[in-house]
């Protein structure tokens, strides 16, 4: 077995604060919001989501790489995270259908990595002293050097990012002769979203985020919905009035997670950044509308603003996360659109939220 000597690489948080590890190879220098994901399988779809732009990932887990890597298995056409922060990192894989390992697929797209880290320790500590940006470098770079430039990194709060991550121009997705059409706005929907609605019998037409509402009801949809993305909800000022008009109109409305937090705004309700959000697959949810706990699949920075929900005329707070009791879901009373703050898609994670694709369906339904 050829022996290979990792090159020395660091973490640096904006603190000061420093972790050190190994390069797995790809040298280069990155920056981002740190945050850490708590799951134990889905590595590869956690990487491809669009809602990760910007971020520097720190996975828990103790072994990335080892399954490799599956074209059907991705939910973007591209790597989303800034970097990835792990434990140990595996260039062999052993699953029977990975079509190739991880580090290749790094490699292809640049991707830096730092390895043999205390992630442990790293994860602790940003539990303790809440999210914040970072930079990875394993091509030798001075910290003082990299200090100066993490100082120019803008802050994720007030920070608009789903144009970055949104098609460009329309596309459709599904069989055209399906019995509903969808409008769905693109704030940086992941993949499994659009099989989830096509397999309940929906035709998805997806739209650029700042797409106006006329341009959506052009399509003539039968229900419209507001994806999942990153970044803070605040300036999406063309997503926001979108959503004003979908509602006013009263026609079916469907938010996850950044689509939800936009909700939230059009109805006047505020959203703040978290401490250190919500990111792994074993979230616990309370639906107080059926009494049910759900283990959920989470991936979020912001969150809508409990006290001021609990005082709205028209909405009411349907899901609770019952860790910490933030805003986990919502409806009008008067209107027909509904939200949640986690991933029914799943993709990676658990499916006890499946149901929420066919509320949406029968939402559609009842309105016809």
């Amino acid at each position: 077995m050829q022996h290979t000597t990792k090159q020395k690489a660091i973490l640096l948080l904006s603190d000061g604060t420093i972790f050190h590890g190994k390069s797995i190879g790809i040298s280069g220098t990155t920056f981002g919001e740190v945050c850490f994901n708590t799951g134990t399988t889905g590595y590869q779809e956690i990487f491809t989501d669009p809602s990760y732009f910007g971020q520097i990932m720190v996975a828990t887990n103790a072994h990335i790489g080892n399954y490799g890597v599956n074209a059907n298995e991705v939910e973007s056409d591209r790597i989303m995270i800034s970097g990835l922060v792990c434990k140990n990192f595996s260039v062999n894989h052993s699953r029977p259908d990975s079509e190739s390992d991880l580090f290749d697929y790094f490699q292809k797209q640049n991707l830096v990595c730092i390895s043999d880290v205390d992630t442990r320790a790293l994860v602790s500590y940003i539990r303790d002293n809440g999210a914040m940006n970072a930079v990875i470098s394993t091509d030798g770079t001075s910290v003082e050097e990299l200090k100066k430039q993490l100082d120019l990194i803008p802050d994720m709060n007030g920070l608009e990012l789903a144009s970055k991550v949104s098609t460009t121009t329309p596309y459709f997705f599904g069989d055209e002769n399906a019995t509903y059409k969808i409008s769905a706005l693109d704030l940086g929907i992941k993949r499994n979203i659009l099989r989830n609605l096509a397999k309940r019998d929906c035709y998805i037409k997806v739209f650029p985020y700042n797409a106006t509402f006329e341009e959506m009801k052009a399509f003539n949809p039968d229900g419209y919905f507001l994806s999942n993305g990153p970044g803070d909800p605040d300036p999406l000022f063309e997503a926001i009035a979108t959503a004003k008009e979908i509602i006013s109109g009263n026609y079916p409305l469907f938010g996850i997670c950044l689509g939800h937090q936009v909700i939230a705004l059009a109805n006047g309700v505020s959203t703040y950044k978290m401490f250190n959000g919500h990111r792994g697959i074993n979230h616990p949810v309370k639906n107080l509308i059926t009494g049910k706990g759900e283990i959920t699949s989470q991936n979020h920075g912001f969150a809508v603003n409990k006290e001021e929900l609990d005082n709205h005329a028209d909405l009411e707070i349907t899901h609770l996360h019952i860790n910490d009791e933030t805003v986990a879901g919502m409806r009008m009373k008067s209107k027909n659109c509904f939200s949640v703050q986690y991933h029914p898609e799943a993709s990676p994670g658990p499916h006890d939220s499946s149901y929420l694709f066919d509320q949406f369906i029968e939402n559609i339904k009842l309105s016809k």
